[in-house]
């Protein structure tokens, strides 16, 4: 049967070099041979003061391991078959100058009444050198079959030495034994210490040792059980008493033999040397399949759970960063030319309005002035300040063009503002100075002069019908027609007719200059609005070909860039996809080799213990 467990223990090497763990590799080896080692490694462990020493001397019936006085185990101390008895202190040498590890172990003899200094640390060990431990011949019978013996130093103790080394390391043993005694119920160190082992190690058992100085020690161990079963660890508790065993040995009392309770654990430990290549073996097998899958699968776990981080930070995030770029600069191009034009509509009608408005404020002034003025004596200096003021409401209605255009680029080119560099165009407009002369001519209406004839004239009419009337109304009083009042009453009629004439005139000369002025006003508001249009469609076509330019250059860049993360993208996937491949059919693997280990006793494998974690 040892070809089975062991043909899984070959496939878990050859897993551990597929991996490139050497370490590991080292590790199953000498397990390996270990378990083809008839003998039976046996470990004992525990808190100090517990009676480790004094039960590895009451089960083999010889004082081998030094006990009472205070004494304190500081190294490991290996009990062993020998012809005769023996006792050294094995060490090795440390490292050699490249670092390696230097196998060989050099022993240095002790003599037998040395053998408690030994276990101190304090004879045939030196300074400088590697792990030391005491190894002990004894000629047992016990022993000659195969037992192996090895007692460690306490938890504390082993710390204050810097540890037990390899030869007390539970890996390196068939049966491990912790021994607690019966003064009280297992400590949670002890708990967990027994957690520890059973991770690297399925045959573990309980010792409670000095059953003879506790009364209700049945009560404890029944406790101990019950404390083993809440935290899952399927360890047997054996109950002994070091003391009784050899008080018995020396009495040859088989019935405080057996109260002793060592019969039961000697079993054990026989049953353990028998099922050694088969049984214990499977466990070991298990132990060592659960230790190497879980170090080999944890870094393929932990290389899904980061190529899962790198696909939201990788070449995936980077082609939907650019993604969004693309479709990012097609709202922009969009949003620019919504800007654009209407912006360049309310600049249009904003223009038109300033321009009417200043007109208007002329001609209001011009009403103003011809309401009382007349044209022909104030004309001259009226016509040099109505051509001032069309230039003045030309050149500023052009001013502001100028601005709005200005303002305008800038509102369109705060769209492209998250590209991170200036894209207003490289243009100026300025102030035309020929804006004067562009305008039209303003021509001197036509105005009637009311001449000496004329009013010669006009008196004439006036006074003939002031004369006639008031003549007629003097001959009913016997007067004759023409008298001297009738004379200056025809006087006062011409007179007055002459100056109603000269006021129509007057009226009609501001009409025809009102009428003339709105004329030529108009004929400048449509000049100079026709130059504003054509000026602001100028400035529309410049910065429509200007953003455009500059959307298609950022397009080729974005789309440039799209393709190239997209390409990026496609092999890193290709690449991930590959490897997650890879890691899942090593996964498999080891689960397959997972649940051929656990064949071995009939178990199953435990579910999610190859599964990616969170």
């Amino acid at each position: 049967m040892a070809g089975i467990w062991l043909d899984v223990l070959d496939e878990i090497a050859h897993t551990c070099s597929a991996h490139g763990r050497d370490d590991l590799l080292e590790t199953v080896r000498q397990k390996r041979a270990q378990l083809l080692d008839p003998k039976l490694r046996v470990l004992v462990i525990g808190e100090p003061n517990q009676g480790k020493s004094q039960l590895i001397n009451a089960i083999i019936n010889a004082p081998a391991c030094p006990v009472g006085d205070g004494r304190t185990t500081v190294l490991p101390t290996v009990v062993q078959h020998a012809e005769a008895a023996y006792a050294a202190v094995a060490q090795a040498p440390g490292r050699s100058a490249g670092g390696t590890a230097v196998v060989a172990v050099e022993r240095t003899p002790v003599a037998l009444n040395q053998v408690a200094a030994g276990v101190a640390g304090t004879v045939g060990r030196r300074s400088g050198g590697g792990p030391a431990y005491v190894e002990i011949g004894v000629p047992r019978a016990l022993l000659g079959a195969g037992l192996v013996l090895v007692d460690t130093p306490g938890a504390d103790e082993a710390a204050a030495v810097g540890g037990a080394g390899p030869v007390a390391s539970p890996g390196r043993a068939d049966t491990v034994l912790l021994v607690s005694d019966s003064t009280r119920e297992l400590s949670v160190t002890e708990l967990d210490m027994l957690l520890h082992v059973m991770r690297s190690h399925p045959n573990v058992v309980v010792v409670q040792s000095k059953t003879d100085l506790v009364a209700d020690w049945r009560a404890v161990a029944e406790r101990n059980r019950q404390h083993l079963a809440d935290a899952g660890i399927p360890a047997p508790v054996i109950p002994v008493s070091a003391t009784l065993r050899l008080r018995a040995a020396t009495a040859d009392d088989r019935d405080l033999n057996a109260e002793s309770g060592f019969p039961t654990l000697i079993a054990r430990l026989r049953r353990d040397m028998c099922g050694k290549a088969d049984q214990l073996a499977r466990g070991a097998v298990q132990a060592v399949a659960r230790t190497v899958v879980e170090q080999l699968a944890a870094p393929l776990r932990a290389e899904l759970a980061t190529q899962e981080a790198e696909e939201q930070s990788g070449p995936i995030s980077r082609l939907h960063a650019a993604q969004r770029e693309v479709d990012e600069l097609r709202r922009c191009s969009t949003r620019w030319q919504n800007t654009l034009n209407d912006e360049v509509a309310d600049l249009l009608s904003d223009i038109e309005y300033d321009l009417r408005d200043r007109t208007r404020q002329i001609l209001r002034a011009v009403d103003d002035a011809f309401d009382t003025a007349d044209p022909l004596v104030a004309w001259d200096t009226f016509q040099d300040w109505l051509e001032r003021s069309l230039v003045e409401a030309a050149e500023a209605n052009h001013e502001w063009l100028i601005q709005r255009c200005d303002w305008i680029a800038r509102r369109v080119a705060a769209n492209f503002a998250r590209y991170g560099y200036d894209v207003l165009p490289p243009w100026s407009m300025t102030m035309p100075d020929d804006i004067g002369e562009r305008l039209p001519e303003l021509e001197r209406p036509r105005i009637d002069r009311f001449t000496t004839g004329q009013k010669l004239f006009t008196g004439m009419k006036g006074s003939y019908g002031g004369m006639l009337m008031f003549g007629l109304a003097t001959t009913l009083a016997g007067m004759p027609m023409i008298n001297p009042v009738s004379v200056g009453i025809g006087a006062l009629f011409g007179g007055k007719s002459i100056r109603d004439e000269s006021k129509q005139l007057l009226r009609r000369r501001q009409a025809t200059v009102k009428t003339a002025i709105q004329r030529h006003v108009d004929d400048v508001f449509v000049r100079v609005i026709r130059d504003c249009r054509d000026a602001v469609r100028q400035v529309q076509r410049m910065l429509r070909d200007h953003f455009t330019g500059l959307t298609e250059e950022l397009q080729e860049a974005i789309v440039q860039s799209f393709r190239s993360a997209k390409q990026e993208a496609d092999t890193d996937a290709a690449q991930r996809e590959q490897r997650q491949r890879e890691i899942r059919l090593k996964m498999t693997r080891l689960a397959a080799v997972y649940e051929q280990a656990q064949q071995l006793s009939g178990a199953r494998a435990t579910p999610g213990l190859l599964e990616p974690r969170a």
